[in-house]
């Protein structure tokens, strides 16, 4: 686009993001039962990789990135791939499903914060309000007795959580890259520089896995991470971010717990309860005080 787009096509846009980051937990959680976590990352590097590399090779636009920004394009992809995803996916293996989208839940939060120490974004009252109160609502829909805790998840939660801040500051360190040099450019060329760097152990990892265990849905699953997560949903995050505060795009990630328990009713049949449509009505409340 060579204008700014709406502000409604702007949001439409980051709830289409939001859904397909909403469904990474369900569907990652089940190929990760076929696949262990370091393959599974290896082959979704890899086919998001070339396919971002592709579109940004056929679209042939741009300014010429400068020698200081490539540093920091490689620093972003040892941020999203090493700390970010690996991290994720490693994590998500050691842990319940519903535990990944709790704490990604929380990157308003880390991205708040980095906003303010890094971007200079002042902080809006109602903003923050809004925040905690889309958190609470989130955080009734998880403490309900849906989701379990103990020491058992402890360790997965951890690494869980440094994945989150991880994608936090991929957010705030690529924001000014990509109102620079665009949303694609930036995701292809910090995706592949990350991915690079994680080949080598990726592949010997994949070399020694046994593959005979694995389904078409295990292999569905990691196609999904690769083009529905991190072509499609990155793309369309750093997208958002050229013509929006990250504070204020960062409110959305409380939907996500939302988005994912309604794709577990269609998909699985999990049923709802009084307690996801209060938990839900909340955090919804909060994203509404946070845009208003």
């Amino acid at each position: 686009m060579t204008s700014r787009p709406s502000g409604k096509f702007i949001v439409s846009v980051l709830l289409l993001q939001q859904t397909l980051g909403a469904m990474a937990f369900p569907i990652s959680k089940f190929g990760l039962g076929m696949i262990e976590p370091f393959t599974f990352a290896f082959y979704r590097f890899l086919i998001s990789s070339v396919c971002l590399l592709a579109i940004v090779w056929v679209r042939k636009k741009g300014i010429p990135i400068e020698k200081k920004d490539w540093w920091k394009i490689i620093g972003l992809g040892i941020m999203i791939i090493p700390f970010n995803q690996t991290l994720f996916l490693y994590g998500q293996s050691l842990t319940a499903a519903g535990h990944g989208s709790l704490l990604f839940a929380t990157v308003p939060i880390w991205i708040v914060l980095a906003a303010m120490i890094h971007l200079k974004e002042k902080l809006i009252w109602r903003r923050a309000i809004g925040i905690v109160v889309a958190l609470g609502g989130v955080g009734v829909i998880m403490f309900s007795g849906a989701t379990s805790f103990g020491r058992d998840y402890l360790w997965g939660d951890f690494i869980i959580l440094l994945a989150v801040i991880a994608w936090a500051y991929y957010t705030i360190w690529g924001k000014p890259l990509v109102q620079k040099y665009g949303a694609f450019r930036v995701t292809a060329y910090s995706l592949a520089s990350g991915s690079l760097l994680y080949f080598p152990f990726g592949l010997y990892m994949a070399l020694k896995f046994d593959y005979s265990q694995v389904t078409f849905g295990a292999w569905g699953a990691v196609f999904y991470m690769a083009i529905g997560t991190s072509v499609a949903a990155y793309v369309l995050w750093y997208w958002v971010l050229k013509f929006m505060e990250a504070s204020r795009a960062a409110v959305f990630h409380n939907l996500q717990p939302i988005i994912a328990s309604l794709v577990a009713l269609v998909w699985l049949g999990e049923p709802l309860g009084w307690t996801f449509v209060i938990g839900g009505s909340v955090a919804l409340l909060g994203v509404i005080v946070a845009e208003v």
